[in-house]
């Protein structure tokens, strides 16, 4: 690793969230330098500590151990008042605080944004949630499923005249809250670094699956089109889908027409990019089944390393439809070190997803797998606070920490 400085040391965070949207957004800082305090719920933590595949040998789940990298684990009661206490100490030695509860929620705990900046106006809330802070629905439950269904994402997935289905992962809008999450930090942080105060985020889970959604808000609202399920393929280009090999699946992607030209020379079939046949995207899409059809026959006879041999060879975009197993057993992605491995003294080496995006000067870094229960209670209360032992054994037998 260089040897300087991250990017965002010297930062503090406090993330009070659960599960993993604005979780995320916390250890993405925390993966570029900033030091982030995870508050939990005594006794039971975070609910994302058993969610997923359980590691048997520790009482967290994988999901926790990779999720919650480089944090630091503190457990507080914020609904006693003696815990919202607490955590307006540490705010107002902080610059960050990330939050996912339902609107309302931390201000009935006298912990919401417009007190917590009268103790340190520099102060930067990012606030993930449902349906964010305003509107009439603000005040419901919301997960991922939920965003992805009304966001507009679900409707768009599976076969046309089948039901919609989970768009590959069910913590998808979670995964992309959580990266906008952090985008909106690092603006406030600019902001901040131009003004000198700081100010709140308010993000809904649905709304980047909405800002996902390719031109179907313009389409809609100029000429009423409501796209529907395309299963294999697409609307906006051909062939543009998922193909069968002889032992799996392979996706090929002919954005424009001369891609098209370089797939059809590929396939012996040249006169297939001639104007009269199927030279332009619209002729393409008209008849779509026939060029998805042609194409499929062609890479049916093939296997999957076959396939995409042949058509990198060709400079036709194309790649196997990877499970885990063929992501692990990639040398592309070994190279690249999209997966590394920390030390966990029950589990030995733990895989993890490595830090995305990759700076050529200042790298993030990932230091430690998610913590125990706990495990910064007195570096953060006794040190950080100055709390004694004797204070910390009071609330923690009174179920405060």
């Amino acid at each position: 690793m260089p040897d300087h400085k991250r990017p965002l040391e010297g930062l503090r965070v406090l993330d009070i969230a659960t599960f993993i949207a604005a979780p995320l957004a916390a250890s993405i800082l925390g993966e570029f330098g900033a030091e982030v305090i995870k508050i939990e719920q005594p006794r039971e933590g975070d609910p994302l500590r058993r969610f997923g595949v359980a590691s048997v040998e520790t009482p967290d789940t994988f999901c926790w151990l990779s999720e919650a990298r480089n944090k630091k684990s503190v457990t507080l009661d914020l609904r006693s008042p003696e815990g919202a206490g607490i955590l307006r100490e540490l705010a107002a030695q902080s610059d960050i605080i990330c939050e996912n509860f339902r609107p309302g929620t931390l201000e009935k705990w006298g912990l919401g944004f417009d007190e917590l900046c009268k103790l340190n106006p520099r102060l930067i809330m990012l606030r993930i949630s449902g349906y964010g802070q305003s509107g009439p629905y603000k005040d419901r439950p919301g997960f991922a499923r939920i965003a992805h269904a009304f966001g507009g994402l679900a409707h768009l997935t599976g076969m046309a005249d089948g039901p919609p289905l989970t768009p590959g992962s069910t913590s998808l809008a979670d995964y992309a809250s959580g990266v906008y999450g952090a985008l909106g930090v690092m603006l406030a942080l600019r902001a901040r670094e131009r003004d000198g105060v700081g100010q709140y985020i308010d993000l809904a889970l649905y709304e980047p699956i909405m800002r996902m959604l390719d031109d179907l808000v313009p389409a809609y609202a100029a000429r009423g089109i409501v796209r529907g399920r395309q299963g294999l393929g697409t609307s906006n280009a051909c062939p543009h889908g998922h193909f069968q090999t002889t032992d799996g699946w392979i996706a090929i992607a002919c954005t424009n027409d001369r891609m098209f030209t370089r797939l059809a020379k590929t396939m012996g079939r040249p006169e297939l990019a001639l104007p009269d046949r199927y030279a332009t995207t619209a002729a393409r899409l008209r008849d779509s089944a026939i060029v998805d059809g042609i194409v499929q026959a062609w890479v049916g006879e093939m296997t999957t390393n076959e396939a995409v041999t042949t058509c990198a060879e060709n400079d036709v975009p194309c790649a196997a439809v990877n499970t885990i197993a063929g992501i692990f057993a990639d040398p592309h992605i070994a190279e690249r070190q999209n997966q590394i491995a920390l030390h966990h003294e029950s589990l030995g080496d733990v895989f993890i997803p490595a830090v995305v995006p990759k700076l050529s000067r200042t790298p993030g870094h990932v230091d430690s797998l998610g913590p125990s229960l706990g495990a910064s209670n007195a570096e953060i209360l006794g040190g950080l606070l100055g709390m004694d032992e004797a204070k910390m054994r009071q609330l923690k037998n009174a179920g405060i920490i």
